[in-house]
């Protein structure tokens, strides 16, 4: 796995140690960033931008968006074991200073009010197996944490029919492979 563009590209990241993280593939990765970037129905400015990055795994998205300029990410992610890896990448590429790291169960007991921080773009990206997006969207428009302009982008399997809540208003969606990328904004 490695970083697509921006200051860090090339760099290599470490890699899960078992199967029960999906990292997101290149292809999507680029896919995602060229929209954001590129798309007249986005209207953030990456650069700069806080990111939070939820089921973040090993944090490749959250460290593509700091290579490519983002301000700040803060990843969640309570896997034990891909928590260690996601420490590991973000020593290794000095991110330090530009990323939090929290640990805990973000259907069950985040509560997103406390992250004090606003985010131009929030990325969701939990098992496919998931069935509690709906709560997680609820609660992050409860918390009022996504800007006025801000994007959510959800990744989930390309099969997959949930049935989001109404207030969530997608703006597009793209499939690559097995995956299918909902990018959207509360109404």
């Amino acid at each position: 796995m490695r970083i697509i563009s921006g200051e860090l590209k090339g760099r290599k990241i470490f890699e899960p140690p078992d199967r029960t993280t999906r990292p997101l593939k290149d292809l999507v990765k680029e896919s995602i960033f060229n929209i954001v970037m590129h798309s007249n129905k986005i209207s953030i400015d990456l650069k700069n931008s806080n990111i939070l990055d939820l089921f973040s795994g090993v944090g490749s998205f959250g460290i593509e968006a700091l290579s490519r300029g983002s301000k700040y990410v803060t990843f969640i992610e309570n896997y034990t074991e891909v928590l260690q890896i996601l420490r590991k990448n973000i020593q290794k590429l000095n991110l330090d200073n530009k990323c939090e790291i929290i640990s805990e169960d973000i259907i069950n007991m985040l509560n997103f009010k406390k992250l004090n921080k606003k985010f131009e773009l929030i990325f969701l990206d939990p098992p496919f197996n998931e069935k509690n997006i709906n709560k997680i969207l609820l609660k992050i428009y409860d918390s009022k944490i996504l800007k006025k302009n801000g994007i959510l982008i959800i990744h989930r399997k390309i099969n997959t029919n949930d049935k989001l809540i109404p207030k969530f208003n997608i703006i597009e969606e793209k499939k690559y492979g097995l995956s299918k990328i909902m990018f959207g904004n509360y109404l």
